[in-house]
């Protein structure tokens, strides 16, 4: 390894990183070290070296021992994603006295090594990317990160178990939360289910007293009936509009007392929290342990709205809490943080037209099992069929029910198992009928589950393996007539079955919400292909998104069951209490500029921009960037017609010497070295 210092040049120090055998395994390390030594010195390369894991504490010492020996002015390093270690050599950087800035890797572990199979090709296209890097890196300036003051109220969308524990915790460090839910309790699904497993706990018994402690906290600001309509701002300064629709019940005169409730003649179908099974008045509360306390009226349904007649809630109410005429509300909040947890949806068993769900009656989904089994559902707990009085002999649970199905959704919805064990336990101690598991594979990887899986196949659960073809009720004799027949290919003993029983539970699939996309769009983040937002990184930052400030929990990421979504909601507001306490941040410099003399006022940039981080200046007919909403994508650069934007880091100079450093292998690169 020798030293040349090219005339004019940065010096330049280029790290090749083996990561084990994640690189080393595909690609020459030692041949793309000693050609950058060799053939990039005119470039500014002065130092060339490789080691095991450049990431470790001995290869970052490694890089800055260089910087402060040899005088380096830049730091290229070959290794794996940015996204992944881009921070740590560039602290590496900065603690050597480098402005972290001026070091850039190049991605050869995802971007080569682990895409190519043939060793001398992914060689070849790592010298490329090595050398237009290092080119680029020549004309990177020294930047400095832009520091934002942090409002310490905290914005928490969505009233589920995940963005309960994320108020509490945000709460109980001293910090004020205001808690946005849609619907007028808080809760979410797991208000609906009876037991939770694998402990067979009573799920209202554990979340009530959250739900309580919430809804009495003196640093929360309970908004339900609640749904976020605008966001603008940018992290440590959010401006939220909140609409409150009316419940036509003044919260300050009411009690909870429930004689409105009594009193109202009208009911309905309960379709959302008794999931089509029960009814309700339609001046009500969802369910016993509703917090808030007070009752909403169902305007569309109410007598009084329809024909101006009844009032028989106003006219019982002792406290005159009945407001006719009360208004929705629109409250604007300012916060310097957003957790969205806002929850799934169940997959609609109607989609699976062959297992007969909303054709033949005594075909369940899961959710209606749960409120079927509940104490507090329409049948007071007991497990009956569709007549509300018949107790099944034998019944059938289906598993992956929309889940795990290329014609619906390819992912596992992970609670699917534990819930359809759950759902036979329950059965053979209310009713002691034959039950029946028609699985894919079990899996049952947490702690307790496996022990929760070989209790009830204790307990005499018959297990078959195998995807369900059909549920009918056309019967083939007389031992069938009556019964719901489940056809089934059995792949364990490899011959078709139809096993005749009285009951099937469709043990349905999670599914983001329905709205997620609109919602993604209000708050600036992206949904996956499956319609599940996107974190940052699905390993080491799980709960932040591509947006500063906007973090997710629970299952808008994807399906969770009860203590995952607990997890990422304290996790999500330990990230909260982290910026907070800082009481301001430290944003990356790396953002789009507007040259106003060069702008031409066309607002192309402006709806194309994913953040919502450009404005138009009416006065000046010019365009421009908010620096602390800005995230540095480059949509506006690519898109602006007359050339008036530009990226920092991301110059003509920069990307064109990244050009021409990756041709200075052009001949490799018509045999298939692309990028």
């Amino acid at each position: 390894m020798s030293e040349n210092t090219p005339t004019n040049k940065p010096k330049i120090g280029v790290y090749v990183c083996h990561c084990g055998s994640n690189i080393a395994g595909m690609v020459d390390v030692e041949a793309v070290r000693d050609w950058a030594q060799e053939k990039l010195g005119k470039d500014g390369v002065v130092i060339s070296r490789d080691y095991k894991f450049m990431c470790s504490s001995l290869g970052q010492e490694l890089i800055e021992k260089d910087i402060k020996e040899l005088g380096l002015e830049r730091v290229v390093v070959a290794a794996c994603s940015p996204h992944l270690h881009e921070k740590t050599f560039r602290t590496a950087s900065e603690r050597a006295g480098l402005n972290p800035y001026l070091t850039e890797l190049v991605s050869i572990r995802e971007q080569v090594s682990w895409v190519h199979t043939d060793k001398a090709v992914a060689t070849e296209k790592s010298k490329a990317l090595l050398a237009g890097t290092v080119n680029r890196v020549a004309y990177n300036t020294e930047l400095e990160p832009l520091k934002v003051p942090i409002n310490p109220n905290t914005l928490v969308v969505g009233g589920g178990i995940a963005g309960i524990q994320a108020a509490l915790e945000i709460a109980n460090a001293g910090f004020h939360v205001y808690l946005v839910e849609r619907e007028p309790s808080i809760g979410g699904h797991m208000a609906q289910f009876d037991k939770t497993f694998p402990t067979l706990d009573c799920s209202a018994c554990i979340l009530t007293p959250r739900m309580v402690e919430a809804g009495t906290h003196p640093n929360i600001t309970l908004l339900t009936w609640s749904e976020v309509m605008s966001v603008s701002g940018y992290i440590g300064s959010f401006n939220v509009t909140v609409k409150k629709r009316a419940r036509y019940v003044n919260e300050e005169l009411c009690t909870g007392c429930g004689i409105c409730v009594e009193k109202c003649p009208q009911k309905v179908i309960d379709d959302q929290y008794e999931a089509g099974l029960g009814y309700r008045k339609v001046i009500y509360t969802p369910f016993a342990q509703a917090v808030p306390k007070y009752p909403v009226l169902d305007q569309p349904n109410c007598t009084f709205f329809k024909n101006g007649k009844c009032k028989a809630c106003e006219k019982f109410c002792p406290t005159d809490a009945i407001d006719f005429t009360q208004q929705d509300e629109y409250l604007n909040v300012e916060v310097g943080n957003i957790i969205l947890a806002t929850g799934y949806d169940m997959f609609d068993a109607r989609k699976v037209t062959n297992y007969g769900y909303g054709r033949l009656p005594n075909v369940f989904t899961s959710l209606e099992f749960e409120r079927l089994s509940n104490a507090a559902g329409p049948t007071g707990g007991e497990i009956t069929l569709r007549d509300g009085v018949t107790k099944p002999e034998t019944v059938g649970i289906i598993h992956c029910v929309g889940s795990r199905d290329k014609n619906f959704n390819n992912y596992c919805s992970s609670i699917c198992c534990m819930q359809s064990l759950k759902f036979a336990h329950l059965v053979k101690e209310r009713t002691g009928a034959d039950v029946y598991e028609f699985y894919i594979d079990m899996r049952t990887p947490m702690k307790s589950y496996d022990e929760f899986y070989q209790r009830v196949l204790e307990e005499g659960t018959l297990f078959v393996r195998g995807k369900v073809a059909e549920v009918t009720n056309a019967s083939h004799g007389p031992h069938e007539k009556g019964k719901l027949i489940i056809q089934v290919e059995d792949t364990l003993v490899g011959k078709q079955r139809r096993i005749p029983v009285d009951m099937v539970i469709l043990s349905t699939g999670m599914e983001p919400r329905h709205d997620a996309k609109q919602t993604g769009q209000l708050f600036g983040i992206s949904c996956s292909s499956d319609g599940w937002y996107i974190e940052r990184h699905p390993k080491l930052d799980p709960v932040t998104t591509m947006t500063e400030g906007i973090l997710i929990a629970g299952c808008a990421s994807g399906p969770k069951d009860i203590p995952a979504s607990v997890s990422q909601g304290a996790a999500a507001a330990a990230r909260v209490l982290d910026k907070i306490l800082q009481k301001e941040v430290e944003l990356e410099p790396i953002r789009a500029t507007v040259d106003e003399e060069k702008c031409s006022g066309c607002r192309i940039c402006n709806n194309l921009c994913p953040f919502n981080a450009i404005s138009f200046i009416d006065d000046l007919a010019v365009t421009r960037i908010n620096p602390a909403l800005c995230q540095g994508c480059g949509t506006c650069v690519a898109a602006c017609p007359a050339g008036a934007i530009s990226g920092t880091g991301f110059s003509n100079e920069q990307i064109f010497a990244q050009i021409d450093g990756l041709l200075t292998l052009a001949p490799a690169r018509s045999a298939g070295v692309g990028v």
